[in-house]
């Protein structure tokens, strides 16, 4: 056999288990596919991968907070890296083309615009109502969807469908997440704050839900009225130091206090300012999230430098949900399970798909409802607390049906 023919194919062996085994690839292995001969004699697979993302960035309390102009997209962007580290010596090339909605915009004739550019595969950071409206498109139908930015459980339920996989966690599946802690610390007594938008609502009926199903007690909910107002101002700080105190003031005996505020108008405001000395949870203080820039273990460290070194920012739970939907087109692909989506549905679906996602667990997917199993981080900010399911939790399957809707559950009727 030809010496550097041989020595391709080793390489590439070696590459496949790295990447299978959440390793970065070397600087050296990512070498131009023109100049590797064993991938010039092959026929090359070109697999396009759309991004679509939502009209506004969001707000934030901190401008070290507010969303970066590329969450999501970056971390998509190196997990399509890492595919074409992997695809180049499978006779595979791998593009990402993006399409920003503008306000206003039809999300599915934005996702037809990416149809119209080569994609098949979609990752899609929208609102519900406007991932459904995509996906029941006539383009969308033709597609798969990575749903990455939208964690209403409604979604993975009654409103499931066959051509949106949710690699985004659930609002029960983090508010199961949160709750596995504070019981195994004996945090049972909460009292919870909440917001007055309706996604604050929907993240304190999932925490209602988890408190109830592992035995904790909300001895007290107390709705935050949002009336504006400018707290970045020069007078901010003074007025939340008397606010804050005094909203708190005069609630039952509690362990916790866990703010509901997805909406972000004031829980960040909580910490080191409710008026009983009480650790803070839940959309402030210790918080549930797909990934945190802080994790170091599992082999994290390496794919947060990568990350860093490219785009001179941390990595978001975003970013992190958009990287893990471009390695499991990857992970599919190199199976030869990406000709079309519904093969590659099929291959994560089937008990040969597992990702390694330096999280110390493999991922797999649920083939009721198409939510991605997955660990939940607790961080505080600064440092990973803990990580969910807690030890303790059972399940007859996977530890990981501990969180969020399980298969008995389920309202999932996939067609």
């Amino acid at each position: 056999m030809n010496g550097r023919r041989f020595s391709g194919r080793c390489l590439a062996i070696g590459l496949l288990f790295a990447l299978a085994n959440g390793a970065a690839p070397s600087r050296a292995a990512q070498s131009p596919v023109a100049e590797t001969p064993l991938a010039e004699s092959a026929a090359q697979q070109k697999i396009v991968i759309g991004y679509l993302r939502r009209a506004e960035k969001g707000s934030a309390i901190s401008r070290l907070l507010v969303p970066a102009e590329n969450d999501g997209e970056a971390g998509a962007q190196i997990g399509v890296d890492d595919d074409a580290v992997t695809g180049e010596f499978l006779g595979q090339s791998y593009a990402l083309v993006s399409r920003r909605l503008k306000t206003g915009e039809d999300a599915a004739a934005a996702l037809a615009d990416l149809a119209g550019q080569g994609a098949s595969f979609i990752l899609a950071d929208l609102p519900a109502e406007a991932l459904l409206k995509a996906a029941d498109s006539p383009a969308g139908a033709k597609a798969l969807i990575f749903n990455i930015g939208a964690p209403d459980d409604f979604l993975r339920e009654e409103s499931c469908r066959l051509n949106i996989v949710h690699v985004a966690p659930t609002r029960s599946m983090l508010a199961d997440a949160l709750a596995q802690y504070l019981v195994w610390r004996q945090w049972r007594k909460w009292f919870l704050v909440v917001g007055s938008h309706p996604r604050d609502r929907l993240w304190a009926e999932a925490l209602q839900r988890s408190a109830a199903r592992l035995g904790a007690k909300i001895v007290e909910e107390r709705v935050y009225e949002d009336r504006g107002g400018a707290r970045r101002s020069d007078s901010g700080v003074t007025q939340v130091q008397r606010e804050m105190p005094a909203f708190t003031q005069g609630a039952p005996a509690h362990d916790v206090l866990v703010a509901a505020d997805e909406s972000a108008v004031f829980a960040e405001y909580l910490p080191y300012r409710n008026w009983d000395p009480r650790p803070v949870a839940g959309s402030a203080g210790l918080v549930p999230a797909s990934w945190d820039a802080s994790n170091e273990n599992w082999g994290a460290t390496q794919l947060q430098q990568r990350f860093e070194r490219r785009f001179f920012r941390p990595m978001s739970p975003l970013d992190m949900n958009g990287w893990t939907a471009a390695r499991m087109i990857g992970e599919a692909a190199s199976h030869g399970a990406a000709s079309d989506p519904a093969s590659l549905r099929a291959h994560l679906l089937s008990p040969d798909f597992a990702l390694a996602a330096f999280k110390g667990r493999k991922l797999t997917l649920r083939d009721w409802n198409l939510q991605l199993r997955q660990p939940i981080l607790l961080s505080d900010g600064r440092n990973v607390v803990s990580l969910s399911p807690q030890d303790g939790f059972m399940h007859q399957f996977s530890e990981l049906d501990t969180l969020g809707t399980d298969r008995p559950e389920s309202k999932c009727r996939l067609k």
